[in-house]
């Protein structure tokens, strides 16, 4: 059987996955795709915004990828579809995920999204003429649910950044583009649960990657001052081979019209050359209270990944 290369970018929101994404979406051979995860609620049930512009039951890149894959996107039960997402892919279910031995029940329910799964990568693959499939999706689970999919050839990149830096955006109010029907806007986390989902979710996909799942880890702010760098060593970990990187030559990135991504940050619709440039607006905005609280909650991983003592830099 022909496995599809998925190249997943883990972590948590608002560490710069939408920014990377881009980057690799200009490396030969990849297709940037986005939050695959979320492309039966947001675009097949939700009919949100592609990253291109068009409403996603509007967008022939997936009307193509929907046909290839299922002969069209009505021929499954979306409602099926979620409910099975909402079965295999919530974080208490990473235990099950992780180990080869898991309940009958949910053995049955993972073997039938695995199967969609398969069918939905390999068709983007094909529509795209691409090798390698880049998705955003960050979530854990979805990235130890892949790592025992049968057609998915997982390697992940761990994307990290400094928890106060993420954490001061996610306490910022932010509209969603990418929903037309009345005005959205994205969640909102205090400090404290910020910092702990932060955790947490570095956490596991540091037990990923002690699972044995190819694991690159790149920091964000390395990414932003130093791209071709940075993506150079990360590519030359997970996926051998020469790899072009002149377009990060100038300094910025190429946010392109052509992209079809499923949700992200709302860059996504910002079409156009982009500068590269560390947002560390953190440092001077942030709450000393609320500050504090993130690093008391964070300082294990903070120390571990090199963070702190940053603070005057």
């Amino acid at each position: 059987m022909t496995r599809s290369q998925v190249l997943y970018v883990g972590g948590w929101g608002r560490s710069g996955s939408t920014l990377l994404s881009h980057m690799l979406a200009q490396v030969d051979g990849h297709v940037s795709v986005g939050e695959l995860r979320y492309v039966w609620q947001a675009g097949v049930a939700g009919g949100e915004l592609c990253g291109c512009g068009s409403p996603f039951a509007e967008c022939d890149f997936w009307q193509a990828v929907g046909e290839r894959a299922f002969g069209g996107w009505g021929a499954i039960d979306v409602d099926e579809v979620l409910a099975l997402e909402t079965a295999v892919l919530r974080h208490r279910n990473v235990p099950l995920l992780a180990f080869p031995r898991i309940f009958t029940a949910h053995a049955e329910r993972v073997g039938r999204y695995t199967e969609l799964t398969e069918r939905l990568y390999a068709a983007i693959l094909e529509v795209a003429g691409a090798r390698v499939v880049v998705d955003s999706t960050k979530n854990p689970p979805y990235a130890y649910f892949l790592r025992r999919v049968p057609g998915v050839d997982l390697r992940v990149v761990h994307l990290v950044r400094d928890s106060r830096g993420v954490v001061f955006s996610w306490m910022k109010k932010m509209v969603r583009p990418e929903i037309t029907e009345g005005e959205a806007h994205f969640e909102e986390f205090s400090p404290l649960r910020a910092g702990v989902r932060w955790m947490e979710c570095n956490l596991a996909f540091e037990l990923l990657r002690a699972l044995g799942t190819a694991t690159a880890r790149v920091r964000y702010e390395a990414l932003v001052r130093q791209p071709q760098r940075e993506l150079g060593e990360m590519l030359a970990r997970l996926e051998p081979g020469d790899h072009d990187l002149a377009f990060l030559d100038s300094g910025e990135v190429e946010v392109g019209a052509t992209e079809h991504s499923v949700r992200g940050n709302p860059m996504r619709f910002a079409h156009g050359r982009q500068k590269l440039r560390v947002d560390d607006a953190w440092r001077s905005q942030m709450a000393h209270g609320a500050r504090r609280v993130v690093t008391l909650v964070t300082w294990p991983l903070l120390l571990g990944y090199g963070y702190l003592g940053e603070e005057e830099r």
